[in-house]
Order: C-alpha cells, then sequence, then structure tokens
C-alpha cells in the first residue's frame, strides 16, 4: 500500500479506480480515462497532483546553487517567473526533470516528480557543498490541486480571481481563494491552458470542494492518471521514468530549446551536453503513429527496414485523434526522418507506423 495524499477519502467517495503511482495511491479514473480525457480538452478537469514535491531553496547562494545543478539560465528568471528544465549528472543523464519558480530574490520553489523525491532532496544535499543556501523539503506539508483546460481561467475567476488578475503562462503568485492562502501558478501537464493550487494540507480538501462548487458551470469533472497520460501523451509531454532517465541526455530527449547556448556558468554535464549539441548524439527521440490496427506500449521495440533500431517509451490510444501514437528513441545512424516508415513490434509481429511531427495535437496554452 501507497502513501494517500490527504484527498484519498475524498477520491474513494467520488467512486475513484485507485492504484499505486510512485508510491502514491491515487485515482488512475473516476468516470471512465476516454470520457476524463474529453472533458478536459472540451471543458475542464481536477486534478490531484499532490503526490509532486514541493522544495524551497533559499539563501544567499541559492542562484549560484541552481546554476551548478540544472543547464537553464536560472539568472534570466524575474520573479514570480517558473522555468522547464533538468537535473542532470555528470554525465550529461537525468536524475529528474523539474519546473522551478522564482518566488522572489534568493527564494525559488522546485517541483519535483513524486517517485523522486527522495532521490532529488538528496541529489541537493550532496550538491550543496560549498554553498550557503537552505533545502527545506516541504512535500509533506503541501497539497497540489491542478485544474486544466479551455473553462479554467473562468472557474478560477468563479473563484473570486479576475481574468485580469489571474497569473501568466508560466508565473506563479501568492493569492487567496475563498480567504484560504494559496500559491497560484499557470503552467500544466496537458497541453490545455490551466493552473496548479498549491495550498498547506490543512486546506486541501476545502480547496478542492471550492473548485467543484465554481466549477458545476463549466463541466468541471475529477480526472485521474489514466487521462493525464493520454492527455501528456497527446501534447508529448515527456514523462521521467519513460521518455527521460539516467543514461538520456536533454539533447537526446529534443529538449534543445531548454539548454541556453550563452549561459556562462559551468553545470553538471556540460561538456557532454555542449558536446552533444555540436557534434550529434547516437539516439533521438521521435513520435510516430500507428498505420496499422496496434497499440506501441513503453518498451516495445522499434524496427526500421528490417532491423531494429530502437524503443518505445511512451504510447497509447489517443482519444482527440482516435489513432494509437507513440514516442521513442531510434539510432541517429538510421537517419529516420518524417514520413519515415517504421515498424513496432507488438506481442512478437511487427506492425506499420509512420514518424510525425510532435506534438501531435496543438496546444492551448494562453501565452
Amino acid at each position: 500500500m501507497g502513501k494517500k495524499t490527504i484527498l484519498y477519502d475524498k477520491h474513494i467517495q467520488l467512486g475513484a479506480k485507485m492504484v499505486e503511482f510512485g508510491g502514491w495511491e491515487m485515482p488512475v479514473q473516476y468516470s471512465g480515462i476516454i470520457d476524463e480525457h474529453k472533458t478536459v480538452r472540451e471543458k475542464a478537469g481536477l486534478f490531484d497532483v499532490s503526490h509532486m514535491g514541493q522544495v524551497f531553496v533559499s539563501g544567499k547562494d541559492a542562484l549560484a546553487f541552481l546554476q551548478k545543478i540544472v543547464p537553464q539560465d536560472i539568472s534570466k528568471l524575474t520573479d514570480k517567473k517558473a522555468v522547464y528544465c533538468q537535473l542532470t549528472m555528470n554525465n550529461g543523464g537525468l536524475v529528474d526533470d523539474l519546473i522551478i519558480y522564482k518566488l522572489k530574490e534568493s527564494n525559488y520553489l522546485i517541483i519535483v516528480n513524486a517517485a523522486n523525491i527522495e532521490k532529488d532532496c538528496n541529489w541537493f544535499i550532496t550538491e550543496k557543498n560549498g554553498y550557503d543556501v537552505k533545502i527545506d523539503n516541504k512535500s509533506s506539508e503541501y497539497s497540489m490541486l491542478a485544474i486544466q483546460g479551455p473553462t479554467a481561467c473562468e472557474i478560477i475567476e468563479n473563484l473570486g480571481i479576475d481574468k485580469t488578475k489571474q497569473p501568466a503562462f508560466f508565473t506563479i503568485q501568492e493569492d487567496m481563494i475563498n480567504s484560504t492562502p494559496v500559491l497560484l501558478a499557470r503552467t500544466g501537464y496537458t497541453g490545455e491552458d490551466g493552473f496548479e493550487i498549491i495550498v498547506k494540507n490543512e486546506y486541501a480538501l476545502k480547496i478542492w470542494n471550492d473548485i467543484f462548487e465554481a466549477g458545476n458551470l463549466f463541466g468541471l469533472k475529477p480526472i485521474g492518471l489514466g487521462a493525464r497520460d493520454t492527455l501528456r501523451l497527446e501534447a508529448a509531454l515527456m514523462l521521467y521514468g519513460n521518455d527521460l532517465n539516467e543514461t538520456t541526455t536533454p539533447v537526446e530527449a529534443g529538449l534543445k530549446w531548454s539548454i541556453p547556448s550563452d549561459k556562462s556558468e559551468d553545470y553538471n554535464g556540460k561538456d557532454e551536453i555542449i558536446t552533444q549539441l555540436h557534434n550529434g548524439t547516437s539516439k533521438k527521440l521521435i513520435g510516430f503513429e500507428m498505420t496499422e490496427r496496434a497499440i506501441p506500449r513503453h518498451e516495445y521495440d522499434i524496427y526500421y527496414k528490417g532491423h531494429k533500431t530502437g524503443t518505445v517509451t511512451s504510447g497509447g490510444y489517443a482519444p482527440s485523434l482516435d489513432k494509437n501514437i507513440g514516442m521513442g528513441y531510434v539510432n541517429t545512424k538510421d537517419d529516420i526522418k518524417l514520413d519515415s516508415d517504421i515498424q513496432i513490434m507488438v506481442r512478437n509481429k511487427l506492425y506499420n507506423a509512420k514518424v510525425v511531427k510532435r506534438p501531435f495535437i496543438k496546444k492551448n496554452y494562453k501565452k
């Protein structure tokens, strides 16, 4: 039995099917994955993502410390701004992928993946040697809820925060929802507009109920991990442990956009990452859709012109497209490009697929 979020009993009350994920007991679905997926694409859904970690970094050397552990240039962050980045090792591989928010000068909030909270915090502590910095893991004190979908901003407005005062994309602010203090961010993991509400555990159930009361007019439904996965796959958003791991670099993962070329500071893995930027890599991430009736799954083999070229990292049915899609790494020597024909080994039989652009759907973020 995994750990339980503050909202565990509420999920049971709502009829959720629970599964263990990242060491937590989490709802995988309520009304059904396809129904929940379409609700987020067309209206709005509420996710309990309290299993994610919240680590606060502060102190005189907070910026210098962060500059050392991630490729992104954190010095470019102004107050309340956020950035997606990776926690890199000396070989360029990834301990985790993160979102870092700058709350104010020398004060940052890092959101880490649920299964990696302990690993990441141990990494931070090891890396802080010589830096005047405080690492404060408050993951056990906070809950986190995500509202995602085209009506998300209307729901937040109905909670008392006018659209003109809502955070912009990839920013965070201190706010009040029905007299409850919260951190309100605007990022997301679905390809839709949306918000994250970070709140002390003692207020989590109240905020959950307040959100549903405000969201009734806008078709809000609770959403489980099953639809969260199909939504993020359509948006080609990566999942640590599937598409990213300690043997994969951000360059191989197609995340060059998150590696500033003008960052002068040294960081873990910089030599390897810069070498790959200049000389290329031995593998690369592709997106594909099946052209035959079969579902690609994690760790299925990818074939090209009769030989194995790589492995599926994420795959499944895409409800918005009514297609089976996937992502995976292939050997760059095979020169696989857009529209290349590949095959996926499914239960000892090869099925045809075609390389397509990522993301698989148009993202609907509010810039």
